[in-house]
């Protein structure tokens, strides 16, 4: 049983978050969850913790103001109940916590940037929070090889950085590079925006420190790009989210940096054009393309409302962002141009603007980073992360959007149109579980009926679990749960997430 001063402190939670409107309601009230057969975090156990990381209050947070942005997900879509983070520094500290925990039987959740969209990075209840904020060393940047190496803490964009002063480069890109670390893009088997070129973590994960259920430390952290020497166990931990161990160092293989870049936004009358441009594309622009990304108007017109970012063309039914990468300015930028006066002519593209100038370049992007920006002004919000055919993109946006009819105040979509990533976006002013569970059954046939996936990028987390035996064969699935069993036999590791 909780504590006397533990209880008081989850009363004081509950009646304070009652007083911050933008908070959504409790994950575990929302969505009826039950809570596992999981100890409750008591006076002793706090004392352990506090031992084990030192009298520092910026390692272990019990104030009610520290744990607010760590109990709610970045979109204001899921909540959860802590008493306490914890924020190791070091390997050995986090395999001390993990071990702890499993032998008393206290539920984990691992927490990045928590930037994820399917509330995988935060508790559902009283889960304690392990935060990898002060594992952020980058121990080693090779410029022969090609490497770095870092602990799981350290931030997309700050590895990138550091990355360019010696000419190299993350292999991933996203919106939220400046929150998000390198070992939530692991365990979520990050996509991006540049997937088309470098392709996802899977591709470019050369070794992995972990630490297992039990506490022990598995040293799977090899650099060699090339090496058949016994099973890849390494993969087993990329987009495992959590829940099978607890990634503490990676090491990444990293492309030299491109020396020219340039950026192009079009204006496009149908989705017929769209595909026309990107065959095209690939055809003209082969190995200097590095991103293709594709909006809706109905897209455009939310983020000029709730962004105020303004699109550098006028209005079009289509909007493509274009970019390429490589290593010879006047080569790049002839080819470049001449694939859209070729686009022109033809009458593919009705108007557009391109540029090398570096801030005109991230003026460009921001349209299409910062479209979630606005998410979090609205009462609830499906972000769904769909994997489908190309040429069903806006077929299945328009579908959404009669089989919702007035149910909704927003339905678009936007996505990664290189590697057939579509981001269906249904908006309506309040969560209604009806609703939701009419649309995810309606989705769910037709993205199954395409040969599709319900979770292309963004990880199946809490909010997407119920996916998990529906996309695999029966036998794949049961593996699975084998595999989690074997694992992590007291299931303390991120409970909740990705397994039904």
């Amino acid at each position: 049983m909780l504590s006397k001063k533990l209880f008081k402190y989850n009363f004081l939670i509950t009646k304070k978050w009652r007083g911050f409107r933008n908070k959504p309601d409790f994950t575990k009230n929302v969505y009826q969850v039950e809570r596992g057969f999981y100890n409750y975090l008591q006076e002793h156990h706090l004392k352990f913790f506090e031992q084990l990381l030192g009298d520092d209050t910026e390692k272990v947070l019990t104030n009610l103001c520290d744990l607010e942005k760590y109990n709610v997900d970045w979109y204001l879509q899921a909540r959860g109940s802590s008493t306490v983070v914890l924020k190791p520094k070091t390997t050995e500290e986090v395999s001390e916590i993990v071990k702890y925990c499993n032998i008393n039987k206290l539920a984990i959740c691992t927490q990045g940037g928590n930037t994820g969209c399917s509330a995988g990075g935060v508790p559902v209840f009283d889960e304690i929070i392990l935060s990898t904020e002060l594992m952020n060393k980058i121990i080693e940047i090779d410029e022969n090889e090609g490497t770095a190496t870092c602990q799981a803490g350290v931030i997309l964009e700050t590895l990138d950085n550091a990355l360019a002063e010696k000419n190299f480069m993350v292999p991933l890109d996203l919106g939220s590079k400046s929150s998000c670390h390198i070992g939530g893009n692991v365990a979520t088997n990050a996509g991006g925006i540049r997937l088309l070129r470098y392709g996802n973590m899977h591709g470019n994960v050369l070794g992995l420190e972990i630490v297992k259920a039990n506490g022990e430390t598995l040293d799977l952290l090899k650099i060699r790009k090339k090496d058949n020497s016994g099973l890849h166990l390494k993969n087993l931990f990329i987009g495992s989210e959590g829940t099978l161990g607890i990634i503490t160092k990676v090491a990444l293989q990293c492309p030299p940096r491109p020396q020219t870049k340039h950026v192009a936004f079009l204006g496009l009358q149908s989705y017929d054009k769209v595909l026309q441009i990107l065959k095209k594309a690939r055809r003209e622009l082969a190995e200097i393309i590095s991103a293709v990304e594709v909006m809706d108007s109905i897209t455009i017109d939310w983020s000029s409302e709730h962004t105020k970012l303004k699109p550098p063309i006028d209005r079009y039914p289509y909007y493509l962002l274009i970019e390429t990468s490589g290593s010879n300015e006047e080569y790049d930028g002839l080819r470049f141009n001449a694939f859209l006066e070729s686009a022109l002519v033809q009458n593919y593209v009705l108007n557009g603007v391109v540029t090398g100038e570096l801030s005109k370049m991230q003026s460009i992007w921001s349209v299409r980073e910062r479209l979630a920006d606005g998410f979090k002004k609205h009462g609830w919000f499906g972000i769904y992360d769909l994997s489908i055919p190309i040429t069903e993109f806006y077929n299945l946006v328009d579908e959404t959007r009669a089989y919702l009819k007035n149910q909704a105040e927003y339905v678009f979509g936007f996505g990664h149109l290189g590697d057939g990533n579509l981001h269906l976006n249904v908006i309506t002013k309040k969560y209604d579980q009806r609703l939701v569970k009419d649309l995810e059954i309606f989705l769910t046939k037709r993205v199954f009926n395409m040969n599709g996936s319900m979770s292309a990028e963004h990880g199946l987390g809490f909010f997407k679990r119920k996916y998990l035996p529906l996309a695999n064969s029966t036998s794949s699935y049961q593996l699975m749960k084998e595999l989690k069993r074997l694992m992590d036999p007291n299931r303390i590791l991120n409970p909740y997430k990705v397994f039904p």
